[in-house]
């Protein structure tokens, strides 16, 4: 079977889309209730995000990605070690997330899942 680069960032895609959904109820507990979002939630979030980043970097080094993806790919890398830090230094700890720390997060790897869309569509 043979699967196309542009079918494989579809799969990212999705993966990415649907972690993005938990991180926005995550970050919406964390701002708006004052706490922080439960153990099982960030470690869903993690996977599925996890997941979409393992399949990129198999692409990536398999394949090659289009310039947009290996730009989204270097952004959700760097998305992926503040969501590390986040859930290592502050979640597991029982400390509150640090809202800089979350918003800059979510930039990024909102930055880094709009390029991987773009370059899916061949924008």
């Amino acid at each position: 079977m043979n699967i196309s680069i542009q079918n494989m960032l579809l799969i990212c895609i999705t993966l990415f889309a649907i972690a993005a959904a938990g991180g926005l109820v995550m970050a919406g507990m964390r701002a708006l209730a004052k706490r922080n979002p439960p153990a099982w939630l960030a470690l869903l979030h993690g996977l599925l995000a996890g997941a979409g980043l393992t399949l990129l970097l198999l692409v990536y080094f398999v394949s090659g990605l289009p310039v947009l993806a290996a730009w989204a790919l270097l952004l959700l890398i760097i998305a992926a070690g503040g969501g590390v830090v986040m859930n290592l230094g502050y979640q597991w700890q029982q400390k509150p997330l640090p809202l800089p720390l979350m918003y800059g997060h979510t930039l990024i790897a909102v930055v880094g899942f709009v390029l991987l869309v773009c370059a899916a569509i061949g924008a």
